[in-house]
């Protein structure tokens, strides 16, 4: 029989939500590295008892956890006991050191939002996606915009500096939320594939285990950059890919729902009949790579479900014709938000379909989105959400 283990990151510390293959009651475990911002928390797909987490402070930084029996039991990948420091517990270990390659891409500077140039400042993890093969490597994306790699399980990270010095570094400018690599896509079936989005850069796209990169936007529409047509300045929200099709991808854009089939180099429009093509999460049903997910939020100024009604987009069609999934959801005075990591798919069939609001609510359907349980109401604002089927 198989669990489900649902890890949520909140604003207020990481949860762990855990359940049988019904997914119809139950258990919450937490708020681990309570107080502390956990924006992802992943586990490894070779490897059950492996899951990585991402914390921040404004007051301590940037540290990755590890924990190796399914989130029990917490530690700082390269620091001892005798390391930790200060009424909080903060330990010192390699894995707090996130250094930019300055010799393969020297640090330089890049564009912000009223054209003025600013420093390449380490900020925090975005997101973690280990390897699809050990459980000892895994990837980050970071702000300011870079991808960094762990083989040790976490001790040591090292840039791989192709991203950044392929040359339009120095053009990148930040989204609202800052100049973050927010998505890590390990292709399954190509070797050497691997993309990224960076907002608001764009896509890249990598064939030779993230040596090199190369930009993958052509196809898509921003209205607030001089050139619409332009390589790099796309704030691409999320990007989402089925493993038995890895040439299809889909795309949540700022303004704008897309898809390409050729692995990014070009885009098509499948926005379709939505009530708003904007949102941030894009997600792919795990048995069949032609329906896809999107919660779609009123504007880029008013960030809530249009109409105070709270609903998940499914299209079975592989974009155009989309359907309001509502069973289960809030229908009147819903004004809450879904964030881009916040969303998620099972592997067990029927596919569940996983999201987390910044109201603090975490949904499932069991059914491929046709009924909607709330799992938990009065979380921290959720910042991420994955899941683990574990035999």
């Amino acid at each position: 029989m198989s669990a489900v283990r649902v890890l949520v990151g909140t604003k207020k510390g990481a949860f762990i939500l855990t359940s049988d293959a019904a997914r119809k009651r139950w258990s919450v475990a937490g708020p681990h590295f309570a107080g502390w911002e956990v924006y992802h928390l992943k586990g490894s797909p070779v490897d059950p008892n492996r899951i990585y987490a991402s914390q921040t402070s404004g007051w301590f930084g940037q540290i990755i956890q590890r924990s190796d029996d399914g989130g029990k039991a917490w530690h700082t990948p390269g620091s001892k006991p005798e390391d930790l420091q200060g009424d909080f517990g903060m330990p010192k270990g390699e894995s707090n050191k996130f250094v930019y390659d300055e010799k393969a891409a020297p640090l330089t500077t890049h564009q912000h939002y009223d054209g003025t140039q600013k420093p390449w400042v380490f900020k925090r993890v975005w997101h973690i996606e280990p390897s699809l093969t050990d459980p000892d490597t895994a990837f980050a994306g970071a702000e300011d915009a870079a991808i960094f790699k762990t083989t040790n399980g976490g001790k040591t990270w090292s840039e791989l500096s192709g991203l950044r010095g392929h040359g339009t570094g120095p053009q990148w400018s930040p989204g609202a939320g800052g100049l973050g690599a927010h998505t890590i896509i390990l292709d399954q079936k190509v070797p050497g594939r691997m993309f990224t989005a960076i907002s608001a850069a764009g896509c890249f796209r990598s064939d030779d285990d993230g040596k090199s990169w190369r930009p993958i936007n052509r196809g898509l529409r921003s209205q607030y950059i001089p050139d619409p047509d332009a390589e790099i300045g796309h704030c691409v929200h999320r990007i989402t890919q089925h493993p038995a099709r890895p040439d299809t991808l889909f795309m949540q854009k700022h303004w704008d729902v897309m898809r390409s089939d050729d692995g990014g180099d070009n885009w098509t429009e499948v926005s379709g009949d939505l009530p708003s093509d904007f949102g941030f999460p894009i997600d792919v049903h795990a048995h069949e790579p032609n329906t896809v997910y999107v919660v779609p939020i009123t504007s880029d100024s008013l960030h809530y479900p249009p109409e105070g009604k709270l609903r998940v987009y499914r299209s079975t069609s592989g974009g155009q014709q989309w359907e309001p999934l509502t069973k289960g959801l809030p229908q009147q005075d819903c004004y809450v938000n879904v964030l881009r990591d916040a969303m998620c798919v099972d592997s067990l069939d029927p596919c569940g379909v996983y999201f987390g609001t910044t109201g603090g609510q975490v949904y499932c359907s069991a059914d491929g989105g046709d009924c909607w349980i709330p799992i938990v109401h009065d979380l921290p604002a959720v910042l991420s959400v994955e899941v683990q089927v574990v035999a």
